[in-house]
């Protein structure tokens, strides 16, 4: 094995997905997974249907993305921001929001930098980071009966002189946690004063449980000039299959983003940008996200009510949540065990998301109905007692 390898475990999900898919039983509650059964906008479906039978659809190029896509991703990100960006020299279109994290850590890291990031967190974001040669430097997020919570001064005093990116998503994968104006207040000083670059992973940013509207770290004035947002069509317009993100940055390192974009994946779907430009420029586009999300919440809640006597962490947003099995005795491995065994479940263990990850347990409400998940305290009882 490479070297660069050495220390990506991987993130278990396909571990336990293929385990599911082998016992093909309909009874097995899919909680492993971060899928939706939710369709996506009817105007994308119809547009990438059109897009088949177009010749422009089926090309290389622009290899930076069709220009639709650009001005809907660039418009977007704008409005959200309120900071405005060029859709020709500050966005580019990628293959999902994980080819554009790697493509932006490829362009902001040297070998050895480091990328401060939450605990717990999606272990494909670490994995990443290790991919490119630079070091994750945790921060605890701390689960209360309130939720996840992480100190504003923690995160402040983790950037340093060797701090590359301060990489934030909120609400955050797996956890659900979100972050505040006082995390962007704590970190504005320290980030402009080691030149670090804030990447702000907006792929659940509108999937919010407590009603307040997404923060993208580049409205604060004194970072907007150093964020870079990776969006994504995947979680809030329910476009997994298609493949579409953007990065949306300043010029000055928008032209790095770019040169590896083409060097790495070279361009994005053909036949699928058109399809996320007409969801993000929709009219009913943040109504149509926000239907979505009172289905995700309604779900989320009755697996709190169900589990109320377990260690269970209540999100802000997304479409997972942790439960604290090592307050059980158990490790994240241990528990999904015998969820699947005696419960019936189908739920991945956290080892690698972070060092605190091997006491947790993930469960996605996202793809199973409301009427599948109402045994699920009898399910629990059956693995755990």
């Amino acid at each position: 094995m490479v070297s660069r390898l050495q220390h990506i475990p991987g993130i278990g999900v396909n571990i336990m997905g293929d385990r599911a898919d082998a016992e093909s039983d309909p009874q097995l509650l899919r909680l492993e997974n971060l899928d939706t059964d939710l369709r996506p906008p009817d105007v994308a479906v119809e547009a990438t249907r059109n897009a088949v039978a177009e010749d422009a659809a089926n090309s290389y190029l622009p290899f930076e993305g069709h220009h639709d896509l650009r001005s809907a991703a660039a418009a977007h990100v704008s409005r959200i921001s309120g900071r405005s960006y060029d859709p020709v020299s500050e966005c580019v279109s990628v293959a999902g929001g994980l080819n554009g994290i790697l493509n932006v850590l490829l362009a902001c890291t040297e070998p050895g930098d480091e990328v401060v990031i939450a605990d717990p967190i999606y272990a494909g974001l670490v994995n990443r980071i290790r991919l490119v040669g630079a070091v994750p430097r945790h921060v605890p997020a701390v689960p209360t009966p309130q939720g996840w919570r992480t100190d504003p001064v923690e995160l402040a005093a983790a950037v340093g002189p060797r701090t590359a990116v301060v990489l934030l998503m909120g609400p955050a994968m797996p956890t659900g946690s979100v972050f505040d104006q006082t995390h962007l207040d704590a970190v504005a000083g320290p980030v402009n004063e080691h030149q670090a670059w804030v990447v702000y992973d907006a792929a659940m940013e509108r999937i919010r449980f407590d009603g307040r509207p997404p923060l993208n770290p580049a409205a604060h004035p004194e970072l907007g000039g150093r964020v870079i947002t990776v969006g994504s069509a995947s979680k809030e317009l329910r476009m997994i299959g298609w493949r579409v993100g953007w990065v949306v940055a300043p010029e000055v390192i928008m032209r790095d983003i770019a040169l590896v974009g083409m060097t790495n994946v070279v361009c994005q779907v053909g036949i699928a940008q058109q399809a996320v430009a007409a969801a993000l420029v929709a009219s009913d586009a943040d109504a149509d996200v926000a239907r979505a999300t009172q289905v995700w919440q309604q779900r989320c809640q009755l697996i709190l009510d169900q589990l109320a006597d377990y260690p269970v962490v209540r999100p802000d947003g997304g479409w997972s949540l942790l439960i604290n099995v090592g307050a059980l005795g158990l490790t994240g491995a241990e528990a999904s065990d015998r969820l699947f065994g005696q419960g019936r479940i189908a739920a991945t263990g956290m080892d690698g998301w972070g060092p605190s990850g091997s006491s947790y347990v993930r469960l996605v409400f996202a793809n199973e109905r409301a009427e599948r998940l109402t045994d699920l305290r009898d399910r629990f009882v059956a693995a755990f007692g």
